[in-house]
C-alpha cells in the first residue's frame, strides 16, 4: 500500500491496515486503568481504618491477591504511616550482674494459650514529658492480657500488668520470658512468679531480639496511635493508649495469625477445650 502524503485525510480503514491491526482495535479502550481506581478506592478505605497497614494485611482484609494490592499501591503512591520518635535517656546499668535466668523459649513453640506469656515496656513523649506503657502478651495468641500505664517505669507498672494479665486469664503461665531490666528482676516480681511455679526466662543482655514479640507489638502501636502530642490531654492520651490495644486484640490483623488475636482465640477455643492451668 502506497503510504499517503501528510495532507492526505486517512480513513479508519486505512490507517488499521497501516498498523497492521483490525478496525475494531482502534475503538478498544484498555480496562486495567479501571480496575484500578476500583482497588485504589478499596485500599483507601482500608487505609482509613487501619493506617499502618502494608500491603499483605490490605489484602488479607479485601481477600485479594498481596502482589496485585502492592502494585496498585506503589502506582497510586499509597504508603502506611510510619512513625519514628527518640527514645529517653537511660540509666547506664553497665556492670549490672547477669539474672542468671537463661533464655527458656528460643526454640519454644507454644501449642496453646497461658503457656508462654512475654512482658515488656515502652515510652512515650507526651508534651515534653515521658509516659511508660507496661504490657504482657500471650504468645499463642499474640493477645494482650495485661498492660498498666505511668508516668515512671519501675516494678511497680510491670507488677500492675501482670496482675491484670493474670486476672484476665485466671491463671499464670508456664513460662514467662522479659528483659533482664531492673523492673523484672527485682524481689517482688520474680517471687510473684515463683510462688505460682511459672519458670522464669530473659533475653540476654544487649539482644532485644530476643523478645521480638514485644518489640514488634510496640512499633507497630507506636504507629496505629499516631502523635501523642496531637491530644489536648493525658486523659485522652491514656483512653487512645486503650482504643488502640482493643484495636490490635479485636480487629488488627496479625501477620503471622491472618486475622486479629481475639478472633484467634476464639477459634482455636472453638475447636478445642484447654485445661487452663490454676494459679496457686
Amino acid at each position: 500500500m502506497t503510504a499517503a502524503s501528510p495532507t492526505t485525510k486517512m480513513t479508519k480503514v486505512q490507517i488499521a491496515a497501516s498498523l497492521g491491526v483490525s478496525r475494531q482495535s482502534l475503538y478498544y479502550s484498555p480496562k486495567r486503568p479501571s480496575a484500578d481506581e476500583v482497588t485504589k478506592i478499596q485500599i483507601e478505605h482500608v487505609m482509613k481504618e487501619n493506617p499502618a497497614y502494608g500491603h499483605k494485611r490490605i489484602a488479607i482484609e479485601l481477600s485479594m491477591n498481596h502482589k496485585k494490592i502492592g502494585r496498585v499501591m506503589k502506582l497510586f503512591g499509597l504508603k502506611p504511616r510510619r512513625r519514628r520518635i527518640h527514645p529517653p535517656p537511660k540509666i547506664d546499668d553497665q556492670g549490672k550482674e547477669p539474672t542468671g535466668y537463661p533464655n527458656l523459649i528460643k526454640y519454644l513453640c507454644p501449642c496453646r494459650p497461658n503457656v508462654v506469656w512475654v512482658a515488656d515496656f515502652s515510652y512515650f513523649s507526651y508534651e515534653d514529658r515521658w509516659y511508660y506503657l507496661a504490657t504482657v502478651m500471650d504468645l499463642f495468641t499474640r493477645e494482650i492480657i495485661g498492660f498498666a500505664l505511668s508516668r515512671h517505669h519501675n516494678k511497680e507498672l510491670v507488677l500492675e500488668a501482670l496482675a491484670e494479665a493474670k486476672q484476665s486469664q485466671s491463671c499464670y503461665p508456664i513460662y514467662h520470658h522479659s528483659d533482664q531490666g531492673s523492673e523484672y528482676d527485682s524481689t517482688e516480681y520474680l517471687n510473684k512468679l515463683k510462688t505460682n511455679k511459672t519458670s522464669i526466662s530473659m533475653s540476654a543482655k544487649g539482644c532485644p531480639w530476643e523478645n521480638g514479640y514485644q518489640e514488634s507489638f510496640y512499633g507497630k502501636f507506636k504507629v496505629d496511635l499516631g502523635d501523642p502530642d496531637r491530644f489536648e490531654s493525658v486523659g485522652e492520651l491514656v483512653e487512645a493508649m486503650q482504643l488502640t490495644i482493643y484495636y490490635y486484640n479485636e480487629r488488627r490483623i496479625h501477620s503471622a495469625l491472618k486475622m486479629s488475636p481475639r478472633k484467634f482465640r476464639q477459634k482455636y477455643e472453638q475447636n478445642n477445650n484447654p485445661t487452663r492451668r490454676l494459679s496457686v
